[in-house]
């Protein structure tokens, strides 16, 4: 499995990302639930972005925020946890905004490679 990203708008509000991992799906999962390690690397550095606080209480019912640095004032996402299956599937809401949206990640294992799949909707 080669480490290749797609990227599928399916409509204005539907997104769906696909990206495999050289790792096992125990690994993927922790730099997806711990802060310590989300925050070095959810942000591409060919955004510009840079993502100044992270919290993460991964758990059903947990919270999350997310601030990054923007002009004139920083930008927050925050949500909380809907499901939480250990190495295996992420839910989380999306409220930062009116209309909402949730966010639903899967980590398949193959043959010791990972490939993540987040829906966005």
């Amino acid at each position: 499995m080669k480490n290749l990203t797609t990227t599928e708008r399916k409509s204005d509000r539907e997104l769906v990302v696909t990206r495999s991992f050289d790792a096992p799906a125990r690994l993927v999962f922790e730099a997806w639930t711990r802060p310590e390690l989300f925050k070095r690397w959810w942000v591409p550095k060919s955004t510009g972005l840079t993502l100044l606080f992270c919290e993460r209480d991964v758990r059903v019912g947990g919270g999350y925020r997310l601030v990054f640095a923007a002009e004139p004032e920083p930008v927050a996402f925050y949500g909380k946890h809907l499901e939480v299956t250990p190495y295996s599937r992420l839910v989380w809401t999306n409220e930062e905004s009116p209309d909402g949206s949730i966010t639903k990640v899967t980590f398949e294992e193959i043959g010791g490679k990972t490939c993540v799949t987040v829906h966005d909707l």
